[in-house]
């Protein structure tokens, strides 16, 4: 991690600035939402949305989903690529509605599979705003919520836009709670990351209750494929057409990267002391496992940051809770894990931190896209300590860019001060050094002295 040489200033903002007016004129070159002739009620919820101009992958994916094709797309988080594939499906359903009457419940017409829980309530979210004129309804399963709501929810409705997890979703087909067999639309979204997690086999055993490929439609998106995604997506769909659009750049443009070199045991000081900058207003810590996470959330609080964790661990119901308050301001650190921040959309994140690099340079690339956001500018800043020294080959290639690296400033390296609570702890034991006997001595003469 040797500190390189960087390009003039000149030439290097120079490029930026080309780069910038190719995406702009790309963009203008992207089709409006109203040339597409969708139903009105759908153009309208777009509009109160504020979309014009489709994204990269809208622009290219409409096209084919809505004229039934299967679709198998390659295409960033942050892209757009969510929009995509509800507004297909929901024009797929008022361009053939079913009368109320030929309605039964626990039949979804269009059933969107997502890795995660924070994920799938995103897309939810989105279908929610999208058929807010159209009437249809959205049902949302997944795992870590109240099971008995989530089952009566699905077996007393009719439901237009299914939402899932699919462990949860897992658990009411076996219980015969729900039926895929009118299944108009599949969606499968983030499927590397499906296979990643490990959800491939739940995956095709809900397949397996779907309607047959070829008596649906199939739309697949991915940020990577490879081989596996591949073979997978050949066998859940029918004649696909393949997309793939290239990020506008692989790491946010209004994102300033920040590499420290600093040792793993510096690591949580230089945290700290960057944390109680002025300039940082709201920020996400990431780490790499949970209990990394869990650790430096309580060295963060101990410290007096206003923090939160956000993991696995934690019950879905608290997460939901936990983010609310941070989107309020109510805490000011979020410290997540990878997984855990899949699908978090929250507008003026001034830092992301990276307390350790993650092994998959992709998952780098979504930690710093959760500040630069809605045209705003961010900061993220990397740890970078003996074990990280692994990763950076792949990074570097992946970003296409060679990474500068510093050692932090002299004011992140002062040494923090005793938490609160240790303090309290040594003010109580002083005397004998033995735990809780100063205060039991005071105790006792104040017993003698009242006898």
């Amino acid at each position: 991690m040797n500190d390189q040489a960087e390009r003039p200033a000149e030439s290097e903002s120079a490029e930026q600035g080309q780069a910038t007016e190719q995406q702009q004129e790309q963009k203008e070159q992207q089709p409006r939402f109203r040339d597409f002739q969708l139903d009105e009620r759908l153009q309208r919820a777009i509009d109160d949305l504020g979309f014009e101009q489709c994204t990269g992958i809208q622009g290219e994916a409409l096209p084919k989903t809505l004229k039934g094709l299967d679709l198998i797309g390659q295409a960033q988080t942050g892209t757009g690529k969510t929009a995509a594939f509800l507004i297909s499906a929901i024009q797929r359903m008022l361009e053939n509605p079913i009368p109320f009457e030929e309605r039964y419940a626990s039949e979804p017409r269009v059933l969107a599979l997502a890795p995660t829980r924070e994920l799938a309530m995103q897309i939810a979210r989105d279908a929610e705003a999208l058929t807010r004129h159209s009437g249809h309804n959205v049902v949302t399963t997944v795992g870590g919520m109240n099971y008995d709501r989530q089952r009566k929810q699905i077996r007393n409705e009719a439901i237009d836009i299914l939402v899932a997890t699919p462990g949860r979703l897992l658990d009411f087909l076996g219980s015969k709670d729900v039926f895929l067999d009118q299944l108009d639309l599949l969606i499968l979204d983030e499927a590397d990351r499906m296979l990643d997690m490990g959800f491939i086999p739940d995956v095709k055993k809900i397949i397996r209750h779907c309607t047959p490929r070829a008596k649906r439609q199939t739309v697949l998106f991915s940020a990577t494929f490879n081989q596996d995604v591949l073979n997978l997506a050949s066998m859940w769909s029918e004649n696909a057409e393949f997309i793939e659009i290239e990020p506008e750049s692989k790491a946010a443009e209004r994102v300033e990267q920040i590499f420290f070199t600093v040792s793993d045991a510096h690591k949580a000081m230089v945290l700290i002391n960057y944390l109680k900058r002025d300039e940082v207003s709201r920020a996400i810590v990431f780490a790499n496992r949970r209990d990394q996470t869990r650790e430096l959330e309580e060295k963060l609080r101990s410290h007096g940051v206003r923090s939160a964790l956000l993991s696995g661990e934690i019950p879905q119901n608290k997460r939901i809770s936990t983010l609310n308050r941070f989107k309020e301001g109510d805490i000011r650190v979020l410290v997540a894990t990878d997984v855990a921040a899949r699908g978090i959309h929250v507008e003026d994140v001034s830092h992301v931190f990276n307390f350790n690099l993650p092994d998959n340079p992709e998952d780098y690339v979504h930690r710093i896209g959760r500040t630069g956001r809605a045209g705003a500018s961010g900061t993220s800043v990397t740890l970078a300590g003996e074990d990280d020294s692994f990763v950076l080959p792949d990074l570097e290639n992946y970003l296409n860019q060679s990474l500068t690296f510093v050692r932090p400033p002299d004011p992140l390296m002062v040494p923090l001060p005793e938490p609160e609570t240790l303090r309290e702890t040594k003010q109580e034991d002083a005397g004998d050094g033995r735990p809780g006997r100063q205060r039991k001595r005071n105790q006792r003469r104040g017993e003698d002295s009242s006898g």
